[in-house]
């Protein structure tokens, strides 16, 4: 069975490879090389091999540079979508900044209003004071006039009723005639006093209506005043609440740190006291009071925005590269930003300097001790500006951006740390992103 198959195979393949004999002639002899169908198949085939293969590796290397070209037009393209949403980023930061510029600038505008509203209060307060005083005084003056006003009516009787029972016998001889004339001038200034009394009498009455009408208005816009500052304080002290509670800090323990390393208050901020004597203040009084508190914790809350990590390290334009969290398994105890080599990197906070140099893995490193506990860390960097021991604030250039250390490329390590435990840093600049 097997060699009839083969038979036939041997046969087909005759057919279209016929046997054939290559000859090799030389001086001496002729020889010849018999090219039999299977040997000349299996060249064919091989040949075909090699003439598919190189087809095959023509056409990748086609489709490679083709797709070369793809990618570096790809490369391009993303390169130019890249450059396009940093100079975004970098537009929107700027924009961002004069927001917060502007936001400052209101903010001082504000307090300056506050101010000069509370100095309008306080003379608007002793203003209301003097005119009730005014008014005790003309209404105390008044009630006397009353009084001389009624003896001097007694009195003008009494005289009437003397010249007019004794006037008869009075008029008998000279010394009557003196006593007369003398009743009659006297009748006559009585009377003259008593049209005076009752002028002045009038006069107080106007006053007093006057003095009335003045103090209405004057408490109408102490009022006035009154609401405006509380706005104030609620639209200024409620976002910085907002702000330090979702940074999770406690405002209130914030404000009394603040507030025992703290010796400013006092001026506008001393509370109002309008009585000597012991008594109850005025419901004035305690409304002013209430909004000087707030003043005052909101000058706090200034003071204590400095001293935390609410700012971001870097002005100019950058990238995150890599968050807060845990990579392969290991705690990434910062956030990476990514920027040009030297970009200058700025403290977030005030504080003093604690480290400033070479630190294994981080490389170039600026530690920074802030109030609260809080330390925060900046690393890789090329150059630093500050040395230990020095005194930093918010905003102030402390190193440029490098890649020393273990880092793969340029970029700032930014950690920030409270009671020495890595925190998320993008937890304390996303809660500003309202404020500043």
């Amino acid at each position: 069975m097997r060699t009839q198959l083969a038979i036939k195979l041997h046969s087909v393949m005759e057919r279209y490879f016929p046997e054939r004999r290559l000859f090799l002639k030389s001086e001496t002899d002729t020889r010849f090389i018999r090219l039999r169908s299977e040997t000349q198949a299996v060249a064919a085939l091989g040949g075909a091999g090699v003439i598919a293969w190189t087809i095959i590796a023509t056409a990748v290397l086609l489709m490679d540079s083709i797709g070369a070209g793809s990618f570096r037009d790809q490369a391009l393209r993303d390169q130019q979508s890249y450059e396009q949403r940093l100079n975004e980023l970098s537009g929107e930061r700027d924009a961002r900044a004069a927001e917060a510029r502007a936001a400052q600038e209101r903010f001082n505008a504000a307090l300056e209003q506050v101010s000069i509203m509370q100095s309008e209060l306080l003379a608007a307060q002793n203003k209301v004071r003097e005119l009730r005083t005014g008014l005790d005084v003309v209404q105390s003056t008044l009630g006397t006039t009353i009084k001389e006003r009624e003896s001097v009516r007694d009195k003008y009787a009494a005289l009437r009723n003397q010249i007019e029972e004794g006037g008869t016998l009075l008029a008998e001889d000279d010394a009557g005639n003196e006593t007369v004339a003398f009743l009659t001038d006297a009748l006559s200034r009585t009377a003259e006093e008593r049209d005076q009394v009752v002028a002045d009498a009038q006069d107080a009455l106007v006053r007093a209506d006057e003095m009335a009408t003045e103090i209405r208005l004057m408490e109408e816009k102490n009022d006035m005043i009154f609401r405006q500052l509380e706005e104030a304080m609620t639209v200024s002290v409620k976002p910085l609440d907002k702000m330090f509670k979702a940074a999770g800090m406690d405002p209130d323990n914030v404000l009394n740190q603040v507030r025992r390393g703290y010796s400013g208050q006092g001026g506008p901020l001393t509370p109002l006291s309008f009585s000597t004597r012991g008594e109850e203040p005025s419901e004035e009084a305690e409304r002013a009071n209430r909004i000087l508190n707030q003043m005052d914790r909101l000058n706090l809350y200034r003071i204590a925005a400095e001293k935390a990590p609410f700012a971001s390290p870097l002005k100019d334009a950058f990238r995150f590269t890599s968050g807060f969290g845990y990579r392969w398994g290991r705690l990434h105890a910062g956030t990476d930003f990514a920027a040009p080599h030297g970009t200058p990197i700025y403290s977030t906070a005030d504080g003093v300097v604690v480290h400033a140099g070479w630190q294994s893995g981080y490389g170039r490193l600026v530690k920074i001790q802030h109030e609260f506990g809080i330390e925060t860390r900046y690393a890789h960097n090329s150059k630093l500006y500050v040395e230990v021991g020095q005194r930093v604030s918010r905003g102030q250039k402390i190193a440029a951006m490098g890649n020393t250390g273990r880092s793969t490329g340029t970029h700032l390590h930014y950690e920030v740390r409270v009671g020495g435990k890595p925190v998320n840093p993008m937890t304390y600049i996303k809660a500003a992103n309202d404020v500043f």
